[in-house]
């Protein structure tokens, strides 16, 4: 299905990292809404939960009350004010994140008809590591991808050989305590 849809490559480098890290038997709380990646990761066979709306930047509850063995983050901690915090709270010992990286030469994405789906964030990946070491989590793999448009132009032309996406594959110690 992915192979169909507009961030195809995403998708199919996302899904492929997934699966190289977790198993479909661990059960996965997916920061964010249902989306349409939520949904290829349940056609592979994965159970998952999503967070549902809620403001990740105050409300914790969600995070705090789910039992998942592994969170998933894809493309949500650009746009909190304060991801270390939800970071914190996160009760798994397995992460898989993506984000984003802050490219040169475009600014910080920001939609000019929705006030929510703009980013805060927009993390070079030492910055985004540094973020994880922080707040306990030990990064044990990680890949860059680009993200090419079929347009002409200088950005066009950089974003065929400059990364855009930055994912991780993250685990904390099991004697680690989410704060409360």
């Amino acid at each position: 299905m992915y192979e169909k849809t507009f961030p195809n490559k995403r998708f199919k480098n996302t899904l492929a990292f997934l699966q190289k890290h977790i198993s479909t038997e661990q059960s996965i709380l997916d920061l964010g809404v249902e989306n349409p990646f939520s949904k290829i990761m349940e056609e592979n066979g994965y159970e998952i939960s999503n967070t549902i709306g809620e403001d990740l930047d105050i409300d914790f509850s969600t995070i705090i009350q789910s039992d998942s063995e592994v969170v998933t983050a894809f493309e949500i901690f650009e746009h909190l004010l304060a991801p270390f915090n939800v970071l914190q709270k996160i009760k798994a010992n397995k992460l898989v994140a993506s984000i984003p990286l802050r490219l040169w030469f475009s600014p910080a994405y920001q939609s000019k008809t929705d006030p929510w789906d703009r980013h805060y964030h927009e993390f070079e990946d030492w910055q985004f590591d540094w973020l994880l070491e922080k707040a306990g989590w030990k990064i044990m793999d990680s890949s860059k991808w680009t993200n090419p448009v079929k347009k002409v132009g200088i950005r066009p032309l950089l974003r065929s050989f400059t990364p855009r996406y930055y994912i991780v594959y993250a685990e904390r110690e099991p004697s680690f305590r989410a704060v409360k």
